[in-house]
């Protein structure tokens, strides 16, 4: 399986150990308490500060290439720490955020859509109902990564749906 997912994203083998480490962990979020909450707070502010008001083709791409390059990083990090899906990573989680913020009906979110995103994000990463479960059932990091871009678009799914019958979720 390994050599499959070399395939996938042969860059990553090439990492540095400890720059995999460290951007999986993004610089010590991760050896924080409550570190997946960190790594989706900071997930919020590289949102705000690069993703909110983008076009829908140049948001989408972006989030799926911060994905594909998060997943090749976690599964670097993984073989390095010798545990799946380690709490102090939270590169998943990070990447995730912008897929709960998807311009599905509008194109920006107001602060309290914002707020309601994360809060319903932490939600749907932490009690993983559903098929979110069964998303960290794939090998390395796409299993590191899958289950939070699932609870993100899940997250997504409910805050536009929050949004039409609140107007105050879109700014």
């Amino acid at each position: 399986m390994y050599s499959a997912r070399r395939r996938l994203y042969p860059w990553a083998a090439a990492l540095p150990k400890k720059f995999a480490t460290s951007c999986s962990t993004l610089w010590g979020l991760g050896s924080l308490n409550a570190p997946g909450t960190w790594g989706s707070a900071a997930g919020v502010v590289f949102y705000a500060a690069l993703f909110a008001g983008m076009g829908l083709g140049r948001y989408i791409v972006f989030s799926v290439l911060l994905a594909y390059i998060s997943v090749g990083i976690c599964d670097c990090a993984e073989r390095f720490l010798k545990m799946r899906d380690p709490g102090c990573i939270v590169l998943d989680e990070f990447c995730a955020i912008p897929f709960c913020f998807l311009p599905v009906f509008h194109s920006e979110y107001s602060a309290w859509g914002i707020l309601l995103g994360f809060a319903l994000f932490r939600f749907f990463d932490i009690s993983k109902p559903l098929f979110i479960n069964k998303m960290q059932d794939f090998e390395g990091g796409l299993g590191c990564v899958a289950d939070d871009i699932a609870a993100a678009l899940v997250s997504c799914a409910c805050l536009n749906l929050a949004g039409l019958a609140l107007p105050v979720v879109f700014a």
